[in-house]
């Protein structure tokens, strides 16, 4: 067996007791140490030493830090993000927003203006912006830290101009509407069990809400119907068990709701849509 494929199987053992995805991010942590993509990795691992640096990151790993925060990037529908601490790691929970958007716009021009609100590193706008080329949008977060990340990632990506980043509490200072809004609020409740390293590492802003997990809902409830053009959507992402609760503050001034489903199955995010 060659060194990588050793190295890869002995760093998998070591993270099982702390990750349920040990083996992929033995891969993952393995690429970024050969400046590699995974993919190479995979079907073409390279004849070589395992560098020194891969066992310091599988350390700081089976301590509980994001893979994310160790390598700096993450992967989010067709994009790749910069991300470390102090911004939330984004989820492939997430991307149902974005395939519902392209759902619903199917068969049009799309969206001509996107509002990401909580926008952390830019996820959701930025993904959006990559689908629709001739979309503008903005993103809003009342974290500069992770404004900092989106504006950076849209740099990088070649979207600067196509969009602008407001320090607020969601929408507050907004006059106009939206084709799009997307937004991944805060919906854990306090006291909640999470996995390995997330309430360690993330920013608790991003991931808890109140006794119950809906205060942000509630904030985002009175603001959603002014902003949401009349043929437009907004995607809210959700909780698995909370559509029963979320729905009612939602639904109001119009707004109609549908649920739609993650990968596996559950619940996961709000459609909201006045026809």
């Amino acid at each position: 067996m060659k060194a990588i494929a050793r190295a890869l199987a002995d760093a998998a053992r070591q993270l099982e007791p702390t990750s349920d995805t040990a083996r992929l991010d033995s891969e993952l942590l393995m690429a970024d140490a050969l400046h590699i993509d995974r993919d190479k990795l995979i079907l073409s691992p390279p004849n070589r030493d395992v560098p020194d640096r891969f066992w310091a990151m599988i350390e700081r790993r089976k301590a509980g830090e994001p893979v994310a925060y160790i390598t700096g990037r993450r992967a989010f529908w067709n994009i790749e993000l910069h991300v470390g601490p102090g911004v939330l790691v984004p989820r492939p929970d997430s991307e149902v927003l974005i395939a519902s958007a392209i759902e619903h716009f199917e068969g049009t021009d799309g969206p001509r203006r996107i509002l990401d609100l909580g926008t952390g590193p830019g996820t959701l706008l930025l993904a959006a912006l990559d689908i629709w080329p001739s979309a503008t949008g903005v993103g809003t977060d009342l974290s500069r830290h992770a404004l900092s990340y989106a504006s950076a990632n849209a740099r990088r990506l070649g979207f600067e101009t196509r969009v602008k980043w407001a320090q607020s509490n969601w929408a507050d200072g907004l006059m106009e509407q939206f084709d799009l809004i997307l937004c991944n609020p805060p919906y854990v409740a306090e006291g909640s069990e999470l996995g390995p390293g997330v309430r360690e590492y993330e920013p608790d802003e991003a991931l808890f809400a109140g006794s119950e997990g809906l205060d942000a809902y509630r904030a985002l409830a009175p603001q959603l119907p002014d902003l949401l053009s009349h043929e437009g959507l907004g995607a809210i992402e959700i909780g698995h068990d909370q559509a029963s609760a979320v729905m009612p503050l939602l639904v109001r001034d119009g707004l109609h709701a549908t649920v739609a489903l993650d990968l596996a199955g559950r619940d996961r995010a709000l459609l909201l849509t006045y026809v």
